[in-house]
């Protein structure tokens, strides 16, 4: 791991214009090589141009990580094309659908839960073989809320996400036992395109009504922030919070999740 030439990194949902695509950039200028992954050919190849434009090393594979076959062949080409994988980041997510209609939910559950699921477990045998590793997951900060105030629900996307913070501490084992840290990152609200369009689109007046925060993560910051999680040896197990208008700070480990209690009279 200490080698960032000879890492080979998976980068699910890279195909776009955000988080995934920067992710993947920000590793390749260290050095890594990476295998973009996406349902979006067109995005994904142009990712591998951008790389490769910049001096870097990667393949464009195209997988539904929802499909545990995809998954798995992704896991595959990794091996077959560099010889090892070291780290995956598993961001791949759905359309975000705000008041998610009952149709959406399956395939918001097979991506954004699933499919994180499914490339875990082939990446593990991978990362094994490599002789440990990093996975890193992309969740969200709207996994935290223990209900909204404000409106603007996703029940499908909550869920998920909140599945993804429980699967990373479960798996905090594998450190100990295998060399691979699981370790995720709940970011705010990010400048990709369309919170991006949307928060443009207010003024600081209306933002501060809505509950909409005053400045939007960047996809850059986002990627060194996953950079870190996927290199810091002393983190396993670990969530990193991320509000927008805040600093990164780590969940403490145990912790119960909630502060306080209301009275409960039967």
């Amino acid at each position: 791991m200490n080698d960032r030439s000879n890492q080979v990194v998976i980068v699910t949902g890279a195909g776009g214009t955000g988080c995934g695509r920067a992710i993947a950039a920000r590793f390749a200028r260290d050095g890594a090589a990476v295998v973009v992954s996406d349902i979006n050919d067109a995005g994904g190849h142009e990712t591998v141009r951008l790389i490769e434009r910049d001096g870097g090393r990667a393949v464009f594979q195209r997988a539904d990580v929802g499909v545990d076959g995809d998954a798995r062949e992704l896991v595959a080409v990794a091996e077959r094309t560099f010889g090892r994988v070291t780290i995956l980041v598993n961001n791949a997510s759905a359309p975000f659908r705000p008041g998610e209609p009952l149709e959406h939910w399956l395939d918001t559950f097979q991506t954004d839960l699933l499919g994180a699921v499914f490339c875990t477990r082939a990446a593990i045998d991978a990362l094994r073989r490599a002789g440990g590793g990093a996975i890193v997951n992309i969740t969200s900060i709207s996994a935290l809320w223990h209900g909204r105030r404000f409106g603007g629900a996703a029940p499908a996307y909550d869920a998920a996400k909140a599945g993804l913070l429980r699967l990373t501490t479960g798996l905090a084992a594998l450190a100990e036992s295998d060399g691979i840290r699981v370790n995720t990152l709940a970011p705010g609200w990010i400048a990709s395109d369309g919170p991006r369009q949307y928060w443009e689109s207010l003024t600081p007046q209306q933002r501060l009504e809505r509950h909409v925060p005053a400045t939007l993560l960047t996809p850059a910051q986002v990627a060194e922030a996953v950079v870190r999680l996927a290199r810091d040896t002393s983190l396993a197990g670990r969530v990193l919070v991320w509000w927008s208008e805040e600093t990164p700070r780590l969940i403490e480990w145990g912790d119960r999740g909630y502060a306080a209690y209301a009275e409960f009279i039967p």
